[in-house]
């Protein structure tokens, strides 16, 4: 009997109010969201529940009352549709989502991109682990096998017997546009870079600073990598011989994330390699894991940053741009672990230098997202502020002095009004 699946199949498999669960990323599998969209008003209440949903369609405009989108990180794609009030965005920590959603849906189904079925049966999610393979076993699974889905390792497999059905659909996977490296990135980097120590393992974030730090670690030795998205360039830091995880206190000599997001050199990099392992965020991103990294550096981003040292990093201008994501299950995890650092990066101004982003208090509507009591270091183009066990106006004192010089006496003098600095 074979779990091939058409379109009226794979409906027959939705029940009423059902709550759907669709992966981060290229997880997110097109076939299937294709064929509820064509098939809408034979569905009923459904919901479909996503993180970094990638592409804009109708269900997630808002155009469907039968199918709804629930976001937990924003995107290009959901962004616009949230500040119109058009669907619903649930705050979460990443490494908690999978528990989330076991309390909060009804984990009607599970829908997800798989790499093509092995000799032995099993199936895998490539490029995924993150909250979803968490429940092998225990959901329904229906999976859309994409033949350039990189067959990967890790806790990322599923056995055909533990399936409804597959359709099938073959098609490149989505490319990250990798941001551009400035100056100011540069300065940011050399930083970070004078205290990463060969045999540290790193998480590292997305973007531009992060982008910076990877390209200026090629003379590093033994480092290990335990991060949540895998990014391009460790590609590079293991062909130059920076990354060979042996001082790994957790996971030796493997390459640990949650999923993997960038260019087809990093999903061929990924393919049958079997360094590379693909956990479930529960486990990656769980502080107490990231714990048992004594030598453990985590190196992310924010938007802006108050004279507290609260990072504001899933607003810009008061408005909501994406999410919490793992950013304070790192902040945290380093601080439990015996020689953990923390980073958190950003230019030290926006708008041509005419804002700065070190401010006396964050913009109207801000969320903090990793606040003053978990904050390790914060770092600008002018240099780290070490603002963990220092007090609130020494704090104030290490901010202003890595802000913008246009913006540091206005800083002082409103910080020495409010009583922050005495």
């Amino acid at each position: 009997m074979t779990k091939l699946l058409n379109p009226q199949e794979v409906i027959g498999l939705i029940d009423q109010e059902a709550d759907i669960i669709i992966p981060i990323a290229n997880g997110e599998p097109v076939r299937l969201l294709d064929i509820l969209e064509e098939n809408v008003d034979k569905l009923q209440g459904v919901k479909i529940h996503q993180m970094l949903a990638l592409r804009s369609r109708p269900y997630i405009q808002g155009e469907y009352e039968q199918l709804k989108h629930v976001s937990y990180f924003l995107s290009g794609a959901t962004r616009k549709v949230y500040q119109q009030a058009k669907m619903e965005l649930v705050p979460n920590n990443f490494h908690e989502v999978p528990r989330m959603l076991q309390k909060v849906t009804k984990m009607s189904m599970i829908m997800t991109v798989a790499s093509p079925m092995d000799e032995h049966g099993y199936f895998t999610f490539g490029t995924q682990a993150d909250y979803v393979s968490e429940f092998v076993g225990k959901v329904p699974f229906i999976l859309e096998v994409n033949d350039q889905m990189p067959r990967t390792y890790g806790r990322n497999q599923i056995h055909i017997s533990q399936i409804a059905g597959f359709v099938e659909h073959n098609a490149p996977l989505t490319e990250e546009q990798t941001a551009a490296v400035s100056d100011k990135d540069l300065l940011i980097a050399a930083s970070v870079i004078e205290d990463i120590k060969d045999g540290d393992t790193l998480q590292i974030g997305i973007g531009s600073v992060p982008n910076a730090v990877i390209s200026m670690l090629k003379d590093h030795r033994h480092l290990g990598i335990h991060t949540e998205m895998l990014p391009d360039g460790i590609v590079d830091l293991v062909k130059a011989g920076a990354v060979d995880g042996t001082r790994k206190f957790t996971n030796p000599g493997k390459i640990v994330a949650t999923f993997a997001y960038g260019s087809k050199k990093l999903y061929d990099f990924i393919d049958n390699n079997p360094v590379v392992e693909f956990l479930p965020v529960s486990i990656v991103n769980d502080p107490r894991e990231i714990a048992k990294e004594k030598n453990i550096v985590s190196i992310n981003a924010t938007t802006e940053v108050d004279l507290f040292g609260q990072c504001a990093s899933e607003t810009v201008g008061g408005k909501y741009y994406s999410s919490s994501g793992g950013q304070i299950d790192f902040a945290r995890g380093v601080r439990f672990a015996e020689n953990g650092k923390g980073y958190i990066c950003m230019q030290s101004t926006a708008k041509n230098e005419t804002i700065s982003r070190i401010k006396l208090q964050l913009a109207p509507g801000s969320v903090v997202t990793t606040g003053k009591n978990d904050v390790d270091s914060i770092v600008t183009e002018y240099g780290i502020a070490r603002l963990h066990g220092v007090s609130i106006s020494e704090r104030a004192k290490r901010l202003i002095a890595i802000a913008h010089p246009n913006f540091r006496e206005e800083l002082l003098f409103d910080a020495k009004k409010n009583g922050i600095i005495i």
